[in-house]
């Protein structure tokens, strides 16, 4: 039941991921098209760097959850056996709490965002397009708890 959830966790992640690289892939080819033929978009550059920031949000729960965000797994590798468990627990919980802080933060920034829209877009809100912050934070969030237990396995037994 457990892997069943894992990969459907990573499949949603996948296809997030890869439909906003398309996106961000069509709207920028377009930006360009139109600027070439002289017809500059006033949306083009705006958009593009939210999309940007869903991109690398999104792209970054799918790499907690693949486990391949920045890290030093070799530093627990390297240490007693009686120290690596306890520092890969404290290690975790610190990436899992500075998530949960970011998507709390996020949160209450929205709510000061609310009444401001975009500038090149006045009918969409800020607030959407920073949604991406505690949304994707709690996406880390999810991500690493679904990869702990192979975390603290490979823990006990490096």
């Amino acid at each position: 039941m457990r892997a069943g959830w894992r990969r459907r966790y990573e499949r949603l992640l996948e296809w997030i991921v890869i439909a906003l690289m398309a996106v961000l892939a069509v709207e920028v080819t377009v930006g360009v098209v139109f600027r070439y033929v002289g017809y500059s978009l006033v949306w083009y550059d705006e958009v593009a760097s939210i999309l940007l920031a869903w991109v690398t949000y999104y792209g970054a729960a799918l790499a907690a959850f693949k486990r391949a965000h920045i890290g030093v797994p070799e530093l627990v590798r390297r240490l007693r056996p009686a120290l690596r468990l306890p520092l890969a627990v404290f290690a975790e919980a610190c990436v899992i709490a500075f998530f949960v802080l970011l998507a709390w933060v996020g949160y209450t920034v929205l709510e000061v965002l609310a009444s401001d829209t975009l500038v090149s877009l006045p009918g969409v809100s800020v607030a959407y397009a920073q949604s991406v912050i505690p949304l994707g934070a709690l996406l880390f969030v999810a991500a690493e708890l679904l990869v702990l237990p192979e975390v603290l396995r490979e823990a006990k037994r490096a």
